[in-house]
């Protein structure tokens, strides 16, 4: 989760479209309208340990918005294991 959100931070959609789980990636993503990401708060895991297949991550992920202020954006993430690595798939 952590390296989504800095990928999301940094504008890196390369590295955000090839860690989405297959089953749910967009053919593109567009980050031109992106904000500007400031911090990054876990707010409970359940499973994603070293033997599981799945994992959800709930988080909040503040934001600047436009004009002042402090956004947040407030998840729970599915993700996947895929041949070793996390797949993020869908927000439920």
């Amino acid at each position: 989760m952590r390296s989504r959100f800095e990928a999301f931070r940094d504008g890196d959609a390369v590295w955000l479209l090839a860690s989405w789980h297959p089953s749910t990636r967009p053919a593109s993503l567009d980050l031109s309208d992106n904000p500007t990401w400031r911090g990054l708060q876990i707010v409970e895991t359940v499973a994603g340990g070293l033997g599981d297949k799945t994992g959800i991550v709930e988080f909040r992920a503040t934001y600047l918005l436009p004009g002042g202020g402090v956004g947040i954006q407030h998840e729970r993430s599915r993700f996947t294991r895929v041949d070793g690595r996390w797949h993020y798939v869908d927000a439920m």
